[in-house]
C-alpha cells in the first residue's frame, strides 16, 4: 500500500502506545450477493477489474462460489450461496448484495485474533491454517458493526495467485483497467446513537485512534444531517469513518442506508486514482452512474476554496464541472472526489473515486453539495 501517514504524529501516538495490531494493509473485500457470475461480469465490464481466482463446484466446494477480481493492489471477492439454507443466502435476502467481510493483510493472524477477542471482539472465525502446494495462509476472523467481519490473513508463507482452494481464473474476457489503484477508506453506517460505541469499539478492540470528526452542524442541509468520526490504524494504511444519523427534518442518507440494509453496514469503499478525469471519463462511457452535479456557484467557488493550492491545481475547472468531479482542500493539498449512484437496486451500497494531491482529508467542504446531490435522488426515489 503507497499511501502515507493520514495526520502528523499519528505515527508517533501509535509507537508511544504500542500498536499491537499492525495492519499492512487491505487484503481483499468480499461481497455477499445474489449471482456471483453476473456480479463478476459486471465488476469487470464497468470497473475494469480483472479474472484472477475461482472457487466453486469445480474446486471442491458445495455451498457457495466465489470469484476474484483483482485491479492494482484493489481485490474483491463476490460470492453466492449454492443452496436455499445458506448463511450467505440468508445474508443476501435480509441485506441484498452487500460488503460481508474487510480483510486485513496482516504478519500473525493467530496474534490478530487472540489480541483482538482479549479486548472484547466477537469471535467469527478461529485462525485456521489452509494450504496447497503454493504454501500456507492462516485466517482469522472478528465481528465489527452489524454483520460484518473483519477477516486476518496472513500470507506471507503463500505464493499462490489468492487463497488455498481457490484455482487460477483464466478468462478470455479482459476489459481494460480504469487506473483504480487502492482501497483509499471504507465507510460505515450505523444505527442511532451507536458512533460512539463503535468507535470506541474500534479504539480499545484494534487500537484505532479518532483523528477526524464531524457533526451534525458540520454536515447537514435544509432537511437532513449526520455525524461521523474518521478512525485510522497507526500507519494511515486503513481508514474507517463511521457515520450515524442526525435529527433533522427528514429523513437522512444514513437512516435510508439503515432502512433497505436493514442494519448497520458498509455505506462505501472510496478506490484510489492517479487521474481521476480519466477515471470517471471511462467509467461513463462504461454505463457508470453518478450522483447529480452541484450548481453552477459550487465550481465558481473552487478557487476561494483551494486558498493557497489554488496555484498547485492542475485539473481544469470546467472539465471537472463537464464529469461533476469535486474539489476540496485542507492544509496539506486539495482531493478530487465523485460518487456513483448506488450500485445495487436496494439504495445501500456505492463507491467513491478518489484523487489526493497531498490533501489527508474526506471532503469536508463538500458534504453539503454531496448531501444535496442525495437528498434529490431520495427525492425521486420516495425516501426522503
Amino acid at each position: 500500500m503507497d499511501t502515507k501517514d493520514i495526520a502528523p504524529g499519528l505515527e508517533k501516538i501509535f509507537k508511544d502506545a504500542g500498536d499491537f495490531l499492525p495492519l499492512n494493509g487491505t487484503d481483499y473485500v468480499e461481497f455477499y450477493v445474489g449471482n456471483a457470475k453476473q456480479s463478476a461480469h459486471f465488476y469487470k465490464t464497468a470497473f475494469g477489474f480483472q479474472s484472477l481466482a475461482y472457487a466453486g463446484l469445480e474446486t471442491g466446494l458445495k455451498d457457495r462460489v466465489s470469484y476474484v477480481l483483482q485491479q492494482d493492489k484493489i481485490r474483491l471477492v463476490l460470492t453466492t450461496a449454492l443452496t436455499s439454507d445458506s448463511p450467505i443466502g440468508e445474508h443476501v435476502k435480509k441485506h441484498g448484495d452487500g460488503v460481508k467481510v474487510i480483510a486485513l493483510w496482516v504478519d500473525d493472524a493467530t496474534k490478530s485474533f487472540e489480541e483482538t477477542t482479549s479486548r472484547g471482539a466477537k469471535p467469527f472465525m478461529e485462525p485456521i491454517r489452509e494450504e496447497d502446494e503454493n504454501g500456507y495462509v492462516i485466517r482469522s476472523g472478528i465481528y465489527t458493526y452489524g454483520e460484518t467481519v473483519h477477516m486476518f490473513v496472513e500470507r506471507k508463507n503463500y505464493n499462490g495467485d489468492f487463497l488455498p482452494g481457490f484455482k487460477k481464473w483464466e478468462s478470455d474476457y479482459k476489459p481494460t483497467a480504469i487506473g483504480l489503484k487502492f482501497v483509499d477508506h471504507m465507510v460505515g453506517n450505523v444505527g442511532w446513537n451507536q458512533m460512539n460505541t463503535w468507535v470506541k469499539w474500534y479504539e480499545d478492540v484494534m487500537g484505532f485512534v479518532n483523528f477526524l470528526s464531524f457533526d451534525d452542524k458540520q454536515i447537514h442541509t435544509e432537511y437532513s444531517a449526520l455525524m461521523s468520526k474518521v478512525m485510522s490504524n497507526g500507519n494511515g494504511r486503513i481508514k474507517f469513518p463511521i457515520n450515524e444519523p442526525a435529527k433533522g427534518n427528514k429523513r437522512s442518507q444514513i437512516e435510508e442506508y439503515i432502512d433497505f440494509y436493514e442494519g448497520s453496514g458498509v455505506q462505501h469503499l472510496a478506490l484510489a486514482t492517479d487521474d481521476i478525469i480519466k477515471t470517471v471519463r471511462e467509467l461513463r462511457e462504461r454505463g457508470i452512474e453518478f450522483l447529480p452535479p452541484p450548481p453552477q456557484a459550487y465550481y465558481d467557488e473552487i478557487p476561494a476554496r483551494l486558498g493557497t493550492h489554488r496555484e498547485a491545481m492542475k485539473e481544469d475547472i470546467q472539465q471537472l464541472q463537464k464529469l461533476s468531479i469535486l474539489v476540496d482542500a485542507d492544509e496539506d493539498g486539495y482531493l478530487l472526489q465523485i460518487f456513483t449512484k448506488p450500485l445495487e437496486d436496494r439504495p445501500t451500497l456505492f463507491f467513491e473515486i478518489i484523487q489526493r494531491m497531498g490533501a489527508k482529508g474526506f471532503g469536508a467542504g463538500n458534504f453539503k453539495a454531496l448531501f444535496e446531490s442525495i437528498e434529490r435522488e431520495q427525492s425521486l426515489r420516495g425516501t426522503l
